[in-house]
């Protein structure tokens, strides 16, 4: 197992506190049925950067409070975020990457987010995926690009 090092921890800090800031600002389309949380384009990180693991889920955690979905939201939510990040950090190209936070948080937040809102699980489960498929695969993209340039230039 790799040792955890400070700048490990700084790394999952510095990214936990981007995901944070940027959901809350974003306040009302963070959260509900037709969500485009901007901050999910972070959980591609973790292809290049294993503190992002950490980073993204602590991130979620602290951003589902203030979800009117309440500690299902905050628990749950924060769980799938993390299996995404783990799955996303396995894969091998980005197209593969994009997948698990598509497709787990399509079908498993639209369980409690459909039953909140009184809405078709399925139109919610649709709406979500489309979502993250455009956050994920168009800013996650830039995410990615802007990341390895950081890291070539700062030595991250």
């Amino acid at each position: 197992m790799k040792r955890i090092d400070t700048k490990y921890i700084v790394k999952a800090g510095a990214i936990a506190a981007i995901y944070f800031v940027v959901t809350i600002l974003l306040g009302s389309v963070s959260y509900g049925p037709i969500q485009f949380r901007i901050s999910e384009s972070l959980v591609v990180l973790p292809m290049v950067e294993p503190a992002a693991i950490w980073g993204v889920f602590i991130g979620c955690l602290l951003a589902n409070i203030g979800s009117p979905f309440g500690l299902l939201d905050i628990l749950g939510g924060s769980l799938v975020t993390l299996l995404a990040a783990y799955l996303t950090s396995k894969t091998k190209t980005f197209y593969k990457g994009i997948l698990p936070p598509i497709i787990l948080n399509a079908l498993i937040v639209s369980i409690w987010v459909s039953y909140f809102t009184k809405m078709p699980y399925y139109l919610v489960a649709l709406y979500i995926a489309l979502s993250e498929a455009i956050v994920t695969g168009v800013f996650g993209y830039v995410v990615i690009a802007v990341y390895k340039r950081l890291k070539d230039k700062y030595s991250l």
